[in-house]
């Protein structure tokens, strides 16, 4: 057994960032970590001598403190590609455009725009804190993003814009989703143009050498423990006893930094709240397959073309340009998303391999299916993430199981960018949310047990 002031579970950028903030503080810390790496949704695929990120990888203007915590260990950014025209596919008629949103269409760009503001002018009146807490937004969430777009907008090309948006920036269908936790997420982006840019928005920028860099770095000094999947834990008296599949580690506090919906895998004594235990049912994660060509060149921009595409023909539904900042080889993301992402899993591998590159064929020309590497990752199949980009909450979810989001259970807090307020289901909303919880630690911590620090100077 091994002994420490704080135990926090999960190696992804949020528990990395809260842990630094403890070790820091002078408390003693053990990472629990299932997987044998580091990273949690951020994820580096080795390709022609670089690198290309399979996980989260982009960082926006507002996203200060994950680029503040990369600054601090060495990793820089740089901007993502998108000079050029991009291209829009709609009925197997592929057109190009150079505005955030697709406006050929000018009646339906209108209809989308006019539905932006309402639910900009909505999201003003949300509580990041408690979005339930307005009787309004309460009726927000007992219906379906879906739902509000069959009765507020007025053009099919408008409503498909709108499904289009979401499921690029949450990975989830209209249908599924809490029309409360979309204007949520609106309010806590500062808009919905910063979810949706690349410039001066969410897409503005990738980190040097990858986005697990950043987490690869923070472990390095941390005791982080790879392959120790948390199987229980054990709340009695004033410590914590968390059994792993190498061991056990005693605490006085733990900090869950995992997805909400993986507390269901984990047996609890005693058991956690019964709120807080459904809460883990409803709150599932998003359905992404995320593919990335590779080429000996980014062959696109001499056409003329950002690499940046949206669709609403699928399985692809988004492109962009994901080639080293040096140009050493081209690579093409493209996301499969939500319903599509499930069909699609289901498929042979050569099946998925073959659709994908046929709709990128058809938006960036034969050469486009021909590539010299392709890389594909599912998501919803990892074990220890069970879908991306992040957890959210159905109809209801905001109003019955919001509260306790963030409310500790006895000795356990929660961090993982679902509990963050800014920035939420983002890299930047992960490390938010692991400094908070780190700050909870840290004012609880010295009437629960000694620091190390505190040990050192009764010992001398």
């Amino acid at each position: 057994m091994t002994s420490v002031d704080v135990a926090v579970v999960g190696a992804g950028l949020s528990g990395l960032a809260c842990a630094r903030r403890l070790t820091r503080a002078g408390t003693r810390v053990a990472v629990l970590e299932a997987r044998d790496r580091v990273g949690g949704r951020t994820l580096n695929e080795p390709v022609g001598g670089g690198v290309v990120e399979i996980g989260g990888q982009w960082v926006g203007p507002s996203h200060d403190r994950v680029k503040a915590l990369a600054a601090e260990v060495g990793v820089g950014t740089f901007p993502t590609h998108i000079t050029g025209e991009h291209l829009y596919s709609r009925r197997d008629r592929v057109t190009r455009y150079r505005s955030d949103v697709p406006n050929r269409d000018l009646a339906g760009f209108a209809d989308f725009r006019l539905a932006q503001f309402r639910l900009e002018r909505m999201a003003r009146l949300v509580d990041l804190d408690q979005p339930a807490r307005d009787p309004r937004a309460a009726r927000w969430d007992a219906e379906t993003l879906e739902s509000w777009i069959s009765r507020r907008m007025r053009t099919r090309a408008g409503r498909e814009l709108m499904r289009l948006s979401l499921e690029a920036v949450l990975a989830v269908d209209a249908a599924e989703i809490s029309l409360l936790h979309w204007v949520f997420y609106i309010r806590a982006a500062g808009g919905l143009d910063p979810l949706i840019r690349t410039r001066g928005g969410y897409q503005q920028d990738r980190f040097t050498g990858g986005s697990q860099e950043i987490a690869v770095r923070v472990a390095a000094e941390l005791d982080v423990r790879p392959g120790s999947p948390v199987r229980r834990i054990d709340q009695h008296g004033d410590r914590v006893r968390l059994t792993t599949d190498t061991g056990v580690v005693d605490a006085a506090l733990a900090v869950l930094a995992i997805p909400p919906a993986l507390t269901a895998a984990i047996e609890f004594d005693p058991p956690l709240p019964g709120a807080r235990q459904q809460l883990a049912q409803r709150m599932p994660a998003g359905t992404v397959v995320k593919c990335t060509a590779i080429y000996d060149e980014p062959f696109w921009r001499a056409a003329g073309l950002s690499g940046h595409a949206t669709s609403l023909d699928g399985p692809v539904k988004v492109v962009f340009d994901n080639s080293p900042p040096d140009g050493a080889f081209g690579a093409l993301v493209a996301f499969v998303l939500a319903r599509d992402a499930r069909r699609l899993a289901g498929r042979p591998e050569d099946e998925r391999t073959a659709a994908v590159l046929g709709r990128l064929g058809a938006l960036f020309g034969p050469r486009a299916a021909r590539p010299r590497q392709f890389v594909e990752q599912d998501w919803a199949s990892e074990p220890w993430t069970r879908g991306c980009y992040a957890g959210y909450f159905g109809p209801g979810g905001w109003t019955d199981f919001g509260a306790v989001l963030r409310e500790p259970a006895g000795r356990l807090h929660w961090a993982g960018t679902e509990t963050a307020t800014t920035s939420q289901a983002t890299m930047d909303g992960a490390v938010r949310a692991g400094e908070r919880a780190a700050d909870e630690v840290l004012a609880r911590l010295p009437r629960e047990a000694p620091t190390a620090q505190e040990e050192t100077h009764a010992t001398a």
